[in-house]
């Protein structure tokens, strides 16, 4: 249902630390779908775990979007309006 290679990455985790891309062995990507709904990926390199999707609202989106040091697309981009100001 949830499909990464057809839904936009619109901000992550990710980055080079020196030795590998995964942040403390895991990552989470926000992506868009072409529908405009929005899922978390979350991705993990330990053991016993296993990588995940979940499905989120508009607003909680936001709130990942924000928090995400990422970013793929401008809010405006994404969400279509302009963010409220802090």
């Amino acid at each position: 249902m949830y499909d990464t290679e057809k839904a936009t990455l619109v901000a992550d985790d990710r980055y080079w630390d020196g030795r590998n891309w995964d942040r403390r062995g895991r990552n989470t990507y926000l992506y868009r779908t072409p529908k405009g709904q929005f899922f978390l990926f979350r991705t993990t390199q330990w053991q016993g775990e296993r990588s995940s999707i979940e499905p989120i609202s508009r607003e909680e989106a936001k709130e990942w979007y924000e928090q995400l040091p990422e970013k793929h697309l401008g809010y405006e981009e994404v969400f279509g309006e302009v963010p409220e100001e802090a």
